[in-house]
């Protein structure tokens, strides 16, 4: 599929971005300052042409005005964070909820939609792409939506915005579960993580491709676009092994990454630009915290270090 012209969406680099920092949280409501996000922007736009964003909330919107102001060349995949609107009682970490919070939850996405839609025409140099959601429909989310509801938040957003519609998922559930809401996608949006699945760096790429080509191989009419695809630096053993992680695995697994993504002409979102505190547990090794090619100081780990030598 020639997706440059069918969707005007060019080949490129992209990483994830949220730059919630040290003491910030979307959680807590304290998000980050104009300068720290136009400094992240700065780092980011020497070196990648996208950046994928979750939430329609005030760090998201920061984001847009600072890269049209500063004419910054980059552009947006803007999310809509959809919230559990069913209970998923298979969630290892919790996905079960009084109904009213399912209720609200309900209300909560209708305006998240609805954002998008108004920030997607509003910001129509900006965002290039939008999705209706993150990893909601995976067994194992903790905010579970049924793909019915989806394929509704769908057409709600192809009805009153112009850019491509996805939705981000792990490549699992788009082989058989997810065939209803493709049918109203322009393009998928999958998932892929060989450390959370017990792969070692020496496997990782490779089992990358297998995920990648069971979608793009079954559903050959559609674009396929890899939204999260990273290797940790930390572990603190939960979910993964801690000998498994490194900045030097996260290097390797970097540069095969993105050496595959430029030869098979895949668009690849590396996630993700830079560690995020505020994520999982508190405990400091928590892998979650970690999968960041910059530190939360923004120092550059190994994999960006001959890239941006002169930051420290």
């Amino acid at each position: 599929m020639d997706y440059t012209k069918e969707l005007n969406i060019l080949k490129g680099k992209a990483v994830c971005y949220s730059g919630f920092r040290n003491g910030q949280s979307p959680d807590l409501g304290v998000f980050p300052s104009y300068d720290e996000v136009k400094e992240d922007l700065y780092i980011i736009k020497d070196h990648w042409n996208y950046i994928r964003m979750y939430d329609c909330d005030m760090h998201a919107e920061m984001v847009l005005q600072i890269i049209r102001k500063e004419k910054l060349p980059i552009k947006v995949l803007l999310g809509a964070y959809i919230h559990a609107e069913k209970n998923n009682f298979g969630c290892p970490w919790g996905g079960v909820y009084p109904e009213e919070t399912l209720e609200k939850n309900k209300k909560i996405n209708l305006i998240q939609i609805k954002k998008l839609i108004s920030w997607a025409n509003e910001y129509y140099d900006v965002v290039f792409a939008l999705s209706a959601g993150n990893e909601a429909t995976v067994d194992w989310s903790g905010n579970f939506v049924p793909v019915n509801q989806v394929i509704e938040y769908v057409k709600m957003i192809k009805e009153g915005a112009q850019q491509p519609v996805t939705f981000c998922e792990n490549y699992a559930p788009w082989a058989n579960k997810l065939e209803p809401l493709i049918k109203e996608l322009d393009f998928i949006s999958i998932h892929t993580y060989p450390v959370w699945e017990y792969k070692n760096i020496h496997e990782a790429i490779e089992y990358t491709k297998e995920n990648y080509n069971s979608i793009a191989n079954k559903y050959l009419d559609k674009l396929v676009v890899i939204t999260e695809a990273g290797w940790a630096t930390n572990s603190n053993g939960r979910g993964i092994n801690p000998s498994n992680v490194s900045e030097e695995h996260q290097e390797i697994y970097y540069k095969d990454l993105v050496n595959w993504s430029d030869e098979a002409g895949v668009l690849t979102f590396v996630f993700e630009a830079f560690d995020e505190p505020w994520k999982g547990s508190d405990e400091p090794l928590e892998p979650e915290k970690h999968w960041g090619l910059f530190t939360v100081n923004r120092t550059p780990k190994l994999a960006m270090k001959e890239h941006f030598s002169e930051l420290k």
